[in-house]
């Protein structure tokens, strides 16, 4: 693997950048990214994408203190050879009772994340409780189905 880090140090990595965003620790987001970081988003948000650590870092905190949110890691694929992982995550908004499932492609350099690109499992509908796959057996693949 290059820059001598191991898929463990990646999958290990990726938990310690949701730990942080669930606690909303800015200096704990700071340490997972690169100064450079960009996080990409589908159209339809607003100032995206997001670039630098700092900006990622204030806007999930700014998503926990207004709406609530946590998130939770559903699958992690990590690459065996380039510096790479693919995940599945929930985003529960807890303050509206929501929640929004995706997918991220995530690029280290030193290390750290250099880049996140994040795609929705659907559109953001706000007339649904949960937006996710249709007709997907959610409970059956055991996805968390609330809130941690």
């Amino acid at each position: 693997m290059s820059q001598n880090h191991s898929p463990a140090y990646y999958d290990a990595l990726i938990r310690r950048y949701f730990d942080a965003c669930n606690a909303a620790d800015h200096g704990a987001l700071m340490a997972c990214f690169t100064p450079d970081a960009v996080h990409y988003f589908p159209a339809g948000l607003p100032e995206v994408p997001w670039r630098g650590a700092d900006t990622i870092s204030r806007k999930w905190i700014w998503c926990v203190e207004t709406l609530g949110s946590q998130w939770t890691i559903e699958r992690i694929l990590i690459s065996h050879d380039k510096p790479e992982a693919m995940i599945e995550w929930t985003h529960w908004k807890n303050k509206d009772g929501t929640a929004l499932r995706g997918a991220e492609w995530y690029i280290f350099k030193d290390g750290k994340i250099q880049e996140i690109r994040a795609y929705y499992a659907s559109p953001a509908d706000k007339t649904t409780q949960i937006n996710e796959l249709v007709d997907f057996d959610y409970t059956g693949r055991g996805y968390h189905l609330r809130s941690a």
